[in-house]
């Protein structure tokens, strides 16, 4: 697998690349500046389940927040940098766990060299990102043209005897952000950090990113992924994990199983869902939960489900895996759910498989 296989550098306390392990990115889209709204956010992202998070420094009075920002959060701080050697140099100063900087665009190879010695002695590695709509010289966006702008980019590090080097090849386009990656996964041995830029709204943009993220991964690419929405960044994170779970690359994530409804309902089956759903969002355990319309099929085509309940009329179902447990009123449905949800012991199923 091309994932085992990349050079691992290490952000703050994770390793990425060198494992199978995919860990989760978002950016705040606070002011940098403002260390309680920015603080606040990135709590809220933690919660979520983000492992790595992103900050944009535009000017100095940014980079000299990071520290503020960096003592009060508990998961890695990147600090996203473009031209300027100087928020590099802050950056690095304040405590960041990794900067994201394009070295060719620092027109001076000695400024380039002071930010590389101040990432070796404080071991924090570069991420060099390269996206389809900002080619340099007006290069047509093609896959081969991508990755030769990172080789570019590659070789200014290389050159300084510097390694700890994370790659992005993002695009728009879903197709070309996977054929982009496919071909830096054979070209580099670096880490890559995947993800289709601009991708939309929480609903086509999760949709776009799922496709081309989760394509990837199935192929063993990416080591670090971040699903970009234009929405609250807590969505990009519960989307993230949703990738990741199907996959089969992270696990305490609940997942509900729930019926497209039909003719055969006779309870207020999808406001019960949409609750359950949210509630989930919140539990940090191995479940699968499974809210099914009808007691024809419901414990049949859900008999893997760790809970579930199968509607009647005014009342349902509760079963364990398939073995119906007792009936409860449609009133009672949601605060029975959440009870068993919580009472649920994941680590017996998790001894039981080892």
């Amino acid at each position: 697998m091309q994932r085992e296989k990349t050079r691992p550098i290490h952000v703050g306390p994770h390793q990425l690349g060198g494992n199978n392990k995919v860990l989760i990115q978002s950016m705040t889209n606070t002011y940098t500046k403002d260390v309680e709204s920015t603080v606040a956010q990135i709590k809220k992202l933690e919660s979520a389940g983000c492992d790595i998070i992103r900050v944009a420094v535009l000017d100095m009075v940014d980079a000299q927040a990071l520290g503020a920002i960096k003592s009060q959060i508990s998961i890695p701080l990147v600090a996203d940098i473009h031209f300027d050697y100087r928020l590099a140099l802050e950056a690095i100063n304040q405590g960041v766990d990794k900067i994201r900087l394009n070295p060719g665009n620092i027109p001076k190879r000695e400024h380039v060299a002071l930010v590389v010695e101040a990432c070796k002695a404080k071991n924090i590695p570069i991420r060099i990102g390269v996206n389809s709509g900002s080619l340099p010289n007006r290069m047509v966006p093609t896959p081969e043209n991508m990755v030769e702008t990172a080789k570019h980019h590659i070789e200014i590090l290389e050159s300084l005897d510097f390694y700890d080097i994370a790659i992005s090849l993002k695009a728009t386009d879903m197709n070309l952000m996977i054929a982009a990656n496919r071909l830096a996964a054979k070209t580099f041995p670096y880490p890559l950090h995947l993800g289709v830029t601009e991708a939309g709204t929480a609903f086509s943009g999760a949709i776009k990113s799922a496709m081309g993220i989760g394509i990837l991964l199935s192929e063993g690419i990416g080591n670090t992924i971040r699903v970009s929405l234009t929405d609250n960044p807590v969505l990009e994170i519960q989307a993230a994990k949703e990738i990741l779970k199907n996959l089969g690359l992270k696990d305490k994530v609940p997942n509900l199983i729930s019926c497209p409804t039909c003719g055969r309902i006779q309870y207020d089956m999808i406001d019960i869902a949409k609750k359950i759903e949210a509630y989930l969002l919140t539990i940090n355990k191995t479940i699968n939960v499974a809210i099914m319309g009808c007691a024809v099929n419901g414990p049949g085509e859900a008999t893997h489900a760790d809970i579930g309940i199968a509607g009647g009329k005014g009342e349902a179902i509760l079963f364990r895996r398939g073995k119906i447990i007792k009936k409860i009123k449609e009133s009672e449905v949601y605060d029975v759910l959440i009870e068993e949800i919580n009472n649920f012991d994941d680590t017996k199923i998790e001894s039981e498989q080892v």
